[in-house]
């Protein structure tokens, strides 16, 4: 793209969105997918990625379709854009007649309609595959595309059949978008959307206004006494995650009790209560929501001071995004994570669930051979007798073997060329063992976070594989004095590629004091000890 070009990008920011100038990333990211490049855009939020497709459609021309999980961040999406006055859009969902679907995939085939937003769900119906097959997009937009990954903090099956989906409809330029996603969710982002040859923009991991802490506490009773002391003595609002449902309602209880407004918010509230919750919260109505991880998608509050965290999250990708619901009118806010070394054992058990025995994965796949043609996984249940959580995440193997395709439509079928069912069973358990493996690695990130001694925003940003030169001056350990700057050249640059004997294929991450962390394609997060890697020859480049 020529320069006269990237000042009609700027000239169309401040024209059209109001943009006094672009922010990092974001110039890039439009300047790839109007000269047709697939792209992943890893940015924070609050940096402005809908103004990424909405330049692209407006430069290039459309329509544009937008991949979104929530009504509410879709309703957001097209109320913006139509105060902007930038183009028609709407939304396609279960809530309209089948007489408004058609009238709406009709504008959108004639070019009336330039956005689209619907939910992955929808691409279910073989008449709305058609349709936008008729249409040609000229753009694929997946938001919140993360949750195409089993490494991400927010999976979705429904993601899934989104890289069939843009082959059906004419394979047109896809961007993709996402606020956290650290190498391995980024490289099964490109994997899984199949995106080709892709540009991937990553930028601005860091929020320097978000002062970050970890108080360690051993007793159980006493933590909670701390927690809620902080909350009561702290500014708000604000957002407390729990581990269980349990705890957030006795912890809610327990905020009230002491003077401060709140309400819990987890999955096994009824639709309306959840929804009340998060209204007086966004109203500022209550002070706090004490939530489990069905919180926080979809939620954009600008004057949230404080994210507290009542045990440690599964992943530092999970926990980052989280934190990150705080201080986004830029403002101070506080991220405090309460950690007692006993909480790990429970994010160990549930890293370690879900694993795939051998028997399990040939039953799924015999009845896929069996059928003959696609099926859903609905009757894969009903044949087997396994959970559709199970064979969900059987058949993600089983792809990964290259034994079942997945269909547009969700359903699935036997791949052309597929292996033998029984070498294809073993293979997908296998491969289910050392997912498992991998995530139990990404816990002890998280409790290496929780107990480490040097800068925490340097730990977080190097996670993400954004180089940063502590100290922050923002972080609990940074305030104490703890932090300090290793001199010296080390061995292997940090983001080089190594090769273990063993081990295999890895990704330098960071340096800690005498040790080496690497993060290995197939087994995960490992600390090696720096000594015994020169000593031994264990690392090459």
């Amino acid at each position: 793209m020529s320069a006269s070009q990237d000042t009609d990008i700027a000239r169309a920011a401040r024209e059209l969105l109001g943009f006094k100038h672009l922010r990092p990333g974001q110039e890039e990211a439009v300047r790839a997918v109007l000269a047709g490049r697939d792209t992943l855009a890893v940015l924070p939020t609050g940096s402005g990625k809908s103004a990424i497709y909405e330049l692209a459609t407006a430069l290039g021309g459309g329509p544009t379709v937008v991949v979104s999980p929530l009504l509410a961040l879709q309703r957001d999406q097209i109320e913006k854009i139509e105060d902007e006055h930038i183009g028609s859009a709407a939304a396609l969902n279960s809530t309209l007649s089948g007489t408004k679907r058609e009238e709406l995939l009709e504008e959108l085939d004639e070019h009336e309609l330039e956005y689209l937003f619907l939910a992955p769900e929808q691409f279910a119906s073989v008449e709305t595959l058609d349709k936008l097959q008729e249409a040609k997009p000229r753009l694929l937009v997946v938001d919140e595309a993360h949750s195409i990954s089993e490494w991400g903090h927010d999976f979705r099956p429904e993601y899934l059949r989104l890289g069939s989906v843009a082959e059906t409809i004419g394979r047109p330029t896809t961007l993709a978008l996402t606020a956290t996603a650290a190498p391995p969710v980024r490289a099964e982002i490109v994997e899984r959307l199949a995106l080709r040859d892709p540009v991937e923009v990553v930028r601005g991991f860091d929020r320097p206004n978000i002062h970050l802490a970890v108080e360690e506490h051993h007793d159980q009773r006493h933590k909670l006494r701390a927690l809620v002391e902080n909350i009561v003595n702290g500014e708000r609002p604000a957002i407390v995650y729990t581990a269980t449902r349990r705890h957030s309602e006795e912890l809610a209880g327990q905020l009230r009790a002491a003077g401060v407004s709140g309400l819990p918010y987890h999955a096994g509230l009824h639709r309306h209560e959840r929804e009340d919750a998060q209204t007086a919260f966004m109203e500022d109505e209550i002070e706090v929501v004490v939530a489990t991880i069905a919180f926080g998608m979809g939620v954009d509050k600008p004057n949230v001071r404080a994210v507290i965290h009542a045990e440690i999250s599964d992943s530092v990708d999970a926990y980052y995004q989280e934190i990150g619901r705080a201080g986004r009118d830029g403002e101070p806010a506080r991220a405090v994570l309460f950690y007692r070394s006993e909480d790990v054992g429970l994010r160990r058990f549930f890293a370690g669930a879900g694993q795939l025995a051998v028997d399990e994965a040939l039953a799924i796949a015999e009845t896929v051979e069996a059928a003959g043609g696609p099926l859903d996984v609905h009757t894969l249940h009903e044949a087997t007798g396994l959970s559709e959580t199970k064979i969900v995440a059987a058949l993600g193997r089983l792809e990964d073997v290259g034994f079942v395709e997945l269909l547009p439509d969700g359903e699935v079928t036997k791949a052309d060329g597929a292996v033998a069912v029984d070498d294809a069973a073993e293979a997908a358990a296998a491969a289910q063992h050392s997912r498992k493996e991998y995530e139990r690695t990404r816990v002890e990130m998280v409790r290496r976070y929780a107990e480490a001694s040097g800068c925490r925003r340097e730990y977080i940003l190097s996670y993400f594989g954004e180089a940063f030169e502590p100290p922050c001056g923002n972080c609990d350990n940074c305030d104490a004095g703890l932090t300090h700057v290793e001199m010296g050249k080390h061995p292997f640059e940090i983001g080089s590629s190594v090769r273990h004997p063993e081990l295999g294929v890895g990704t330098v991450q960071r340096y800690d004091n005498d040790t080496i962390l690497v993060l290995f394609d197939e087994h995960g997060y490992r600390t090696l000890a720096l000594e015994l890697v020169l000593e031994r020859g264990l690392l090459s480049s």
